[in-house]
């Protein structure tokens, strides 16, 4: 009875630390010295949550930068216009997140048409970029593994500059600053490759305006 009644105080007390106080820990932790991504990392316009920074959201105004095509109607916020209110963005909160998994050999991937994901196949999206003006790339033409990537390389940015420049009748430099302000470098200096959060750089676009 003895042991027993050890053996039920030591469960307690490493009940206690390993599932009360190192979570407390670790939230007020979190919550001090790493707010931001400790909720999310979330950004707001005007006080508005309109995404997040890890999180990609499909764009198809062209006085935006397009982001990465996605087969998963995950749930961005906002859209085209960044405006929560609207019904239509409402929708888009879905909870839902994925990759379709196809490889890019897959003869599906070349002929598949979803409405409902926006994604039309990859002949689709390579004849979508050209009547628009923008030099296809792999990452305007491939959805990335999570189908969630908030990233395109500054090659696809850079394509998409002088659409951008004109039309909304900027100077084609403010726009390239816009870009290289809101690329992200690589991870510790050597890790993976430089990429632009597109979500950062429409609200910085339409900061200038």
């Amino acid at each position: 009875m003895r042991e027993l009644i050890r053996a039920i105080r030591v469960t307690l007390v490493l009940w206690g630390i390993t599932a009360i106080i190192y979570p407390l820990i670790v939230l007020v932790i979190g919550q001090v010295a790493f707010n931001s991504q400790a909720n999310g990392s979330l950004i707001t316009k005007q006080g508005i949550v309109v995404g997040s920074s890890l999180i990609g959201q499909p764009f198809s105004s062209d006085k935006y930068f397009w982001s990465r095509p996605t087969t998963t109607n995950y749930s961005s916020f906002a859209p085209t216009d960044f405006d929560p209110t609207k019904a239509d963005n409402l929708t888009q909160r879905t909870g839902v997140s994925g990759a379709s998994n196809l490889a890019p050999t897959n003869s599906d991937l070349l002929k598949r048409g979803n409405e409902k994901d926006g994604f039309q196949g990859v002949e689709v999206e390579i004849a979508r970029l050209n009547q628009a003006g923008i030099k296809p790339t792999a990452d305007l033409v491939y959805t990335s593994g999570s189908g969630l990537d908030p990233h395109i390389s500054v090659e696809s940015a850079r394509a998409q500059v002088e659409r951008i420049a004109k039309v909304r009748s900027l100077n084609l430099n403010q726009v390239e600053m816009l870009v290289s302000k809101n690329t992200d470098g690589r991870f510790l200096g050597i890790f993976g490759e430089p990429g632009v959060n597109v979500l950062k750089l429409n609200l910085a676009l339409d900061g200038l305006q």
